[in-house]
């Protein structure tokens, strides 16, 4: 994981209050950009990598997908430095399948140009 700045983020929600997130770095993903690694700073704590890439609302929901959430248990492993990024396993963000739900979604330094055609794709 690459050093970076610190930075907060929150996210208003209507149930939830303000979710509170603390940028801890950016990974690398070679031939794509790099992301923004957030830790979530409220009640469970966490590692979130959110991504939206070229294909956001045509072959994936268009507010982005995400790739490690570990306070849901979506955690591919790592240590304090290191972490396991494996786009096939990007998945869409609960908001993508009813609007009873309120995410997160990716800011700024979770977007990238290139497309990203693998993890959960939207039906056809």
């Amino acid at each position: 994981m690459l050093a970076t700045a610190p930075e907060r983020r929150e996210v208003p929600t209507p149930t939830d209050g303000t979710v509170p997130f603390e940028r801890v770095g950016r990974v690398d993903l070679p031939g794509l950009g790099s992301l923004d690694v957030w830790w979530l700073d409220s009640y469970g704590g966490g590692i979130f990598l959110p991504l939206r890439d070229a294909g956001a609302g045509e072959s994936t929901y268009g507010g982005g997908r995400y790739i490690l959430d570990t306070v849901k248990g979506a955690d591919l492993g790592g240590s304090r430095d290191t972490l396991v990024v494996d786009l096939n396993f990007a998945y869409q963000p609960s908001c993508a399948y009813a609007s009873d739900w309120v995410c997160p979604l990716p800011g700024p330094g979770n977007r990238l140009d290139a497309r990203v055609d693998v993890g959960e794709l939207l039906a056809r």
